[in-house]
């Protein structure tokens, strides 16, 4: 189709509103991640906030379209308006778009756990959540099994240190990333395990995910296990798994800092290879 100039062209006024309306998205979005983190509002309020700043953004990336359009046909100026509400409003729906991708990869489990069969409780937490929210009851073994498929990394701590050593090293790491403590407790040896309950946030909407850090003795050194669960959805995107495994290796760093990799003395026998009992899984 040949192009129809006009004598004069003026600016399309669709670009100049496809723009603006990318441009006020970004408050609203912006709106939801301070009610979230400045625990204002429960999460359906956020979720509106944040679904109405994507609705806009589909909005603008429409009237762009429709404007790009009209502009080819009656050679209007605009078409820089037109282009960055594209990129504005893609930019902002990179993300959930996203966790769209990651919510088809992973299985819908909002509760990661590394003792499946005695996960550690959450208590002083609990008291904090409201009816709408997740229960605080482990899911299962059904529910761990897709939790091994999906993340086969997650597994105990077992220290050399001691559970005070342990749990000195758990609090120092909490403590480093900024959670919030509602619940402590040392260990004392024969009476009670140690434990600390804390508040972790998402690092980009501020959600609100409850950590809870359990410190044993065993044998001559400790056992530690932590559980991570969102407080609200039925998918956490992987965000509890890796937050498990890392606060393991951190943990692990801080409590034996002087751990060094030994190298393998030869000897003159072969060693057979372990069987039965005396073989021992790998930590991933």
């Amino acid at each position: 189709m040949a192009r129809r100039f006009i004598a004069d062209p003026e600016i399309s006024r669709l670009a100049l509103w496809s723009r603006r309306v990318a441009m006020f998205a970004i408050p609203v979005a912006l709106l939801a991640v301070i009610i979230e983190r400045a625990g204002l509002f429960e999460l359906v309020p956020v979720l509106v906030t944040f679904a109405a700043s994507l609705a806009l953004a589909l909005l603008a990336i429409v009237l762009a379209l429709i404007a790009l359009g009209r502009i080819w046909v009656d050679g209007r100026k605009g078409a820089l308006n037109a282009v960055i509400a594209i990129l504005v409003s893609l930019l902002l729906l990179a993300y959930p778009g996203y966790l769209g991708f990651r919510a088809y990869q992973l299985p819908q489990i909002y509760d990661i756990t590394t003792d499946p069969y005695d996960p550690p409780r959450f208590e002083a937490v609990a008291r904090l959540r409201t009816r709408e929210a997740n229960p605080v009851a482990y899911a299962g073994l059904a529910t761990y099994e897709q939790q091994r498929a999906a993340y086969p990394d997650v597994e105990p701590l077992i220290a050399a240190a001691t559970p005070q050593a342990a749990y000195d090293a758990a609090h120092a790491v909490v403590t480093k990333r900024k959670w919030r403590i509602v619940d402590e407790r040392a260990p004392q040896a024969g009476r009670r395990d140690g434990r600390i309950e804390a508040i972790a946030q998402s690092p980009i909407m501020g959600f609100r995910d409850d950590v809870v850090i359990r410190i044993r003795s065993a044998g001559t050194g400790s056992r530690v296990d932590v559980r991570s669960a969102s407080r609200y959805g039925w998918h956490d995107f992987g965000t509890n798994a890796a937050r498990v495994t890392s606060l393991i290796d951190d943990i692990d760093d801080v409590a034996t800092p002087d751990k060094t990799e030994q190298p393998v003395k030869k000897t003159q026998k072969t060693a057979r290879p372990a069987t039965g009992k005396d073989a021992q899984p790998a930590r991933r």
